[in-house]
């Protein structure tokens, strides 16, 4: 069974059936002792690109924004059995031409990584279709929206299971923050812990 190991903050690693290790945004928690075989980030600010961070194989791969990002084109790959597709992530702490969010699809799941956002065209338009498992949301509410925002963008997105991340600045959890965010379909990890995805 897949799983998905929330680290805290912004960071997460994801394991296929397959046994293929995602790590997405790395720099928060532990859980950095697998081999990496593929990396995503989804921007360039320190909190979020620690790529040094997980073990990897000469075979890993890095993903950043411009690799999957041309202009106003958003772009997918395919690799190890893994399809990633890059979508709209800004706010006005992030700017659209230097961030992305991924949608990943692997073992018949659809999860949304958001990255560093507040409400997109994409969670209006794009996403809903998409029939997402699983959304990452930001709810800091200084660097991206807030709890009350995250949960209007919960319910343009239609996932069917929503993770409140990134939550205080640098802290890797906070309950009462977590709590704030409301969506029906909330589900809330802590950090250090993993589910089945």
């Amino acid at each position: 069974m897949s799983k998905l190991l929330f680290q805290g903050h912004g960071s997460y690693r994801i394991i296929t059936n397959d046994g293929v290790v995602i790590y997405v945004d790395p720099f928060a928690g532990s859980g950095y002792d697998m081999e990496a075989d593929i990396i995503l980030v989804t921007h360039e600010h320190y909190d979020h690109n620690k790529v040094e961070l997980p073990l990897k194989k000469d075979s890993t791969v890095i993903i950043r924004q411009e690799n999957l990002k041309l202009g106003t084109i958003y772009n997918k790959t395919h690799l190890c059995g893994v399809e990633i597709e890059a979508v709209e992530a800004y706010n006005k702490n992030h700017d659209k031409s230097s961030c992305v969010g991924y949608v990943i699809r692997f073992d018949g799941i659809t999860l949304y990584a958001s990255g560093d956002t507040s409400l997109t065209e994409d969670m209006k338009n794009k996403l809903p279709n998409y029939n997402i498992d699983y959304a990452l949301l930001p709810i800091d509410g200084i660097y991206n929206m807030d709890a009350f925002e995250a949960s209007v963008c919960a319910d343009y997105i239609k996932a069917k299971h929503t993770i409140p991340i990134h939550m205080k600045p640098l802290e890797l959890f906070d309950m009462e923050e977590a709590k704030k965010f409301t969506s029906d379909s909330r589900l809330i990890v802590k950090d250090g812990e993993e589910i089945d995805l």
